[in-house]
C-alpha cells in the first residue's frame, strides 16, 4: 500500500470520528492499563487501570492569560452581564444593574456605589483576573488605590499599590488580607497591568464543624506569592474571624473601597474545579 495514501486515509477517519462525537469512543476502546496490579493506597483504582477514565480535554487559550475552552468568562470587555450589585452589598438581597463602568474594554470602579457581584456562584476555583492602578495613584498605605478580590463573597485577595509603597505586610497587595503577606512582591508600577491567578479551595463542613480549611495558591504577576496556604477564617480588617457556614457556592466579589480608588479590572475569568476521575463528557 502507498504510505501517503493510507495516511490520507487513516486521517480522513481519525478527523470523520472526532468530529461525529465519535473519537472517545474509539480512544477508550484501545486504551491500555491492567486489572490485576496493586490497588492505590486511599483509591480504588489499581496502579495503571484499565477502566480508569481518561481527564476532559481541555483546549488552553491561544496564549497565555486566554481562556481555556471550559471557562466561564466573566468580562471579556464587552459587557457587564456576568455582574451585578446589591443594595448594602448585602448578596442575599435582590440584585441590581450594575454601577461601575465600562470603559476602554475594562471595569472601572465606580467608587461609592459599592461592591460588584457576580451573578453566577462558585465554589473550588480557578480565576485569572487582570487590574490596574491609575499612573498617578496617589495617597500612602491603604489609600493607594485599595480593592479587593473576594472569594465566596468572604476570603480577600488584597489589591492595592504596593509598588515601592509601604503598608502592613499582611495588607499589601496579593495579600491575603490581614492573615498573610505574598511571600514575595512581584508588583509592576502604577499604569501597568497587573495580573492574579487565583486557586481556591473552600471550607468543608459537616454539620456546623469545619472538617477541611479553605485553602488558597495565588501566582501574581506570573510569581508564586501563596502556596496552597490555609485561610483562619473569614479574611477582616483589625480582626480575627472565625469561618461562617456558608452555601457551597457564593459569588465573587470586586470591592468598593470608596471614591478615591478608581482602578480598573479586565480579562477576568473563571473555572469550576471538580475532583480526579470525572465522568467523560
Amino acid at each position: 500500500m502507498n504510505f501517503g495514501s493510507a495516511r490520507k486515509t487513516a486521517l480522513f477517519v481519525f478527523g470523520t470520528l472526532a468530529a461525529c462525537g465519535s473519537f472517545a469512543f474509539v480512544f477508550q476502546a484501545h486504551k491500555d492499563g491492567y486489572r490485576d496490579t496493586p490497588i492505590l493506597p486511599g483509591q480504588k483504582w489499581h496502579v495503571h487501570d484499565v477502566d480508569r477514565p481518561y481527564p476532559n480535554a481541555v483546549v488552553p487559550g491561544k496564549k497565555l492569560g486566554d481562556a481555556p475552552s471550559d471557562a466561564i468568562v466573566l468580562f471579556d470587555g464587552k459587557d457587564l452581564s456576568h455582574w451585578c450589585q446589591y443594595p448594602q452589598n448585602n448578596e442575599n438581597g435582590t440584585p441590581v444593574e450594575p454601577k461601575w463602568k465600562l470603559v476602554n474594554g475594562t471595569i472601572q470602579v465606580a467608587g461609592g456605589t459599592g461592591n460588584l457581584y457576580t451573578r453566577e456562584k462558585f465554589g473550588d476555583c480557578q480565576l485569572h483576573i487582570e487590574w490596574k492602578e491609575a499612573a498617578d495613584v496617589t495617597g500612602r498605605g491603604q489609600g493607594r488605590g485599595n480593592s479587593g478580590v473576594f472569594l465566596q463573597s468572604r476570603y480577600e485577595v488584597q489589591v492595592l499599590d504596593s509598588y515601592k509603597a509601604p503598608t502592613y505586610a499582611d495588607g499589601q497587595a496579593g495579600a491575603l488580607y490581614g492573615q498573610w503577606p505574598p511571600l514575595v512582591n512581584p508588583q509592576r508600577k502604577p499604569g501597568e497591568w497587573q495580573t492574579y491567578d487565583i486557586f481556591f479551595e473552600a471550607a468543608k463542613w459537616e454539620g456546623d464543624k469545619v472538617v477541611s480549611p479553605a485553602y488558597v495558591t495565588v501566582m501574581f504577576n506570573g510569581v508564586l506569592v501563596h502556596n496552597h496556604q490555609k485561610l483562619n477564617g473569614i479574611t477582616a480588617h483589625a480582626a480575627v474571624e472565625p469561618y461562617e457556614k456558608i452555601a457551597d457556592e457564593m459569588p465573587l466579589f470586586l470591592q468598593d473601597h470608596g471614591p478615591s480608588h478608581p482602578l480598573q479590572f479586565r480579562n477576568i475569568w473563571v473555572r469550576k474545579l471538580a475532583g480526579y476521575d470525572q465522568p467523560e463528557k
